[in-house]
């Protein structure tokens, strides 16, 4: 059994259907890349598998439990956390109260000082700035805030979308290198991502969106060679 099972999933937006019966599974300890254009659904598969969105039709399963109806807050708390496009931090609230945020769905104040402990050795620029306004921080560091709050609820299944949008390049490597951290650490990863060959060439297997379908799927090493994905979203 898959640890995430998404089966036929239709999403509308009023009178548009935005996804069209889609289904993937992700394994327990995969690192899976969803790809594709603008508007081609990826967003909207992420929210409906978070519980932000209802699916019309179809259903998602996690962990052997069908959450397609669970409320967002709920489904946090079963163990998937989600880092939003364009990070969406607390800007008038500091570095640390934006972490202790992440952590809201748990109880055990002395785990969330380990889980905390954990995050600032991940991320040490946090932990310098703890005390500052997120608002304050750079786009990267902000990227790192958003990635270290979703990880203050322990997730089995971290949802990221988009992480490097708009960074540096710099900040960009440095941020795929952390995913590929907390992958080996154990926790699987679903990532979107709009630079599709550095998403190819850190996942294990990906799926190509177009229009609310899925077109491809496959080992993310032969997306990588795949003449189609190549012109398509490799700029090649």
């Amino acid at each position: 059994m898959a640890m995430l099972e998404v089966n036929g999933i239709e999403v509308y937006y009023g009178m548009i259907q935005a996804l069209k019966g889609i289904s993937f599974q992700v394994e327990q300890g995969e690192v899976i890349a969803l790809i594709g254009a603008n508007g081609a659904g990826k967003t909207t598969t992420l929210h409906t598998i978070t519980g932000l969105l209802t699916p019309k039709k179809g259903t998602v399963t996690f962990e052997g439990k069908d959450i397609t109806h669970v409320p967002a807050h709920k489904i946090v708390s079963m163990g998937i956390a989600h880092v939003p496009e364009g990070r969406r931090v607390f800007a008038d609230l500091s570095v640390y109260q934006n972490l202790r945020m992440g952590a809201y769905t748990r109880k055990d104040k002395t785990e969330i000082e380990t889980t905390l402990a954990a995050v600032y050795k991940r991320f040490p620029r946090l932990e310098e700035r703890k005390n500052q306004r997120a608002g304050t921080l750079s786009g990267g560091e902000q990227q790192m805030l958003a990635m270290g709050r979703a990880l203050m609820s322990k997730p089995k299944l971290i949802v990221m979308d988009e992480p490097s949008m708009g960074l540096s390049p710099i900040f960009v490597n440095e941020i795929f290198d952390i995913i590929q951290e907390i992958s080996r650490a154990g926790t699987t990863v679903l990532l979107v991502e709009q630079n599709a060959k550095k998403a190819l060439n850190i996942a294990d297997r990906a799926y190509v969106l177009e229009t609310g379908t899925i077109s491809l799927s496959g080992s993310a090493k032969d997306l990588l060679d795949d003449d189609s994905v190549k012109k398509a979203y490799l700029g090649e």
